[in-house]
C-alpha cells in the first residue's frame, strides 16, 4: 500500500468529510434498544432450558436474525480495519468513533431480543459467536477507493438484509429493532457513498480501479461464521438477501449514484475498467437467474 499517496488523498477530502459528519449528526437521531425489547417475555434459562418449541418466529426468520447478529458481532475487526486504513487525523478519528459507537448498539439489541424472546438456542449462539470472533475478519483493501467502495456496498447490503429480516419475523418487536438498525446502516451508507463520490471527483481513473476491484469480488463479511453458506442460502431462498437483490438494490444503485457510465477524462486502463463495471450487473443478474431456476426446479 502506497501510504503517503493514499494519506495525501484522504487528507485532501477532509473538508468534505467534516461536512458529511455534520450532516450525519443532524440526520441520525439517537435511539435506545431497551425501549424495544420485550423484556416481559424473558425467563431463566437455567430453570427453564431452551427448546425450539418455545420459538415464536419462523426458522427462516431465526436464521436471518442470527446470521445478521453474528455479522454485527465482528465489530472489533471492522473498527480495526478503519483504524488501519484511515489517517490518524482528528476528522477521520472522529468518524471512526461515531461509526463504531452506533454500530455497537446493533449486536446488543439483536442479542437481547433473540434471548429474551427465546428465538435462538443460547448455547449455540454463544458458541458461534466465539468461533466467529476467533476467526476474525481481515479484509485486503489496498486503496482508499477499495475501502470506501466496500463500506458503501456493505452498509447498503446490510441495510437491506436487516430490514428484510425484520419484516420476515412477523414480530412487532423484531420489526421495530431491525427498522432502527437498518436506518443506522442507511446513514452510514450515505456517508461512505459520498466519500467515494469525493474520491471520484479528485481521481476518477484510480477510483474506478478501486471500485471494480471491490465490487467484482464483493462478499458480505460473514464467511467465518459457522455454517455460513447454508445459512446464506436459506436467507437467499427466503428473499432476505440474494443475488437478484444484490443486483437490483446494491450494484445498480451504486453505479448510478457514482455516475460511473458518464465519467470522462479517464486513462486507457480506467476506460476499460469502466466498461467492465458496466457489464458487472449483467453477469450478476445471470447468476441470479441460474440460482432461481435451480431453486424453482427443487
Amino acid at each position: 500500500m502506497a501510504v503517503d499517496r493514499n494519506t495525501e488523498l484522504l487528507q485532501t477530502i477532509e473538508p468534505t468529510v467534516v461536512a458529511l459528519i455534520a450532516e450525519h449528526r443532524e440526520r441520525r437521531k439517537d435511539w435506545y434498544f431497551h425501549e424495544m425489547i420485550p423484556w416481559e417475555r424473558g425467563r431463566n434459562f437455567t430453570d427453564e432450558p431452551w427448546d425450539e418449541s418455545q420459538c415464536t418466529i419462523s426458522p427462516e426468520a431465526r436464521t436471518s436474525l442470527v446470521l445478521n447478529l453474528l455479522t454485527e458481532d465482528n465489530l472489533p475487526y471492522y473498527h480495526h480495519a478503519l483504524e488501519h486504513y484511515l489517517p490518524e487525523t482528528s476528522v477521520w478519528r472522529e468518524w471512526s468513533g461515531i461509526w463504531t459507537s452506533e454500530e455497537g448498539q446493533h449486536a446488543i439489541a439483536l442479542r437481547s431480543y433473540l434471548l429474551t424472546s427465546r428465538n435462538c438456542d443460547p448455547y449455540e449462539l454463544e458458541d458461534d459467536r466465539m468461533a466467529t470472533m476467533r476467526a476474525g475478519f481481515h479484509p485486503s483493501l489496498g486503496e482508499p477507493a477499495e475501502l470506501f467502495a466496500y463500506t458503501s456496498a456493505q452498509e447498503l447490503a446490510t441495510r437491506i438484509s436487516h430490514r428484510n429480516a425484520g419484516k420476515l419475523s412477523d414480530d412487532p418487536a423484531a420489526f421495530e429493532i431491525m427498522r432502527h438498525v437498518a436506518a443506522d446502516e442507511n446513514h452510514h451508507f450515505m456517508f461512505y457513498r459520498a466519500v467515494m463520490s469525493a474520491l471520484l471527483e479528485i481521481d476518477p481513473s484510480r477510483s474506478l480501479e478501486g471500485i471494480y476491484a471491490t465490487l467484482a469480488r464483493f462478499q458480505m463479511p460473514g464467511l467465518s461464521i459457522p455454517g455460513f453458506l447454508q445459512r446464506a442460502l436459506d436467507m437467499a431462498r427466503a428473499g432476505v438477501y440474494n443475488l437478484r437483490i444484490h443486483h437490483d438494490r446494491v450494484l445498480q444503485p451504486l453505479l448510478t449514484a457514482w455516475n460511473v457510465e458518464q465519467l470522462t477524462g479517464l486513462t486507457a486502463r480506467a476506460a476499460e475498467i469502466q466498461q467492465k463495471l458496466m457489464e458487472l450487473p449483467g453477469r450478476v443478474l445471470q447468476q441470479a437467474e441460474r440460482f432461481e431456476k435451480r431453486y424453482a426446479a427443487t
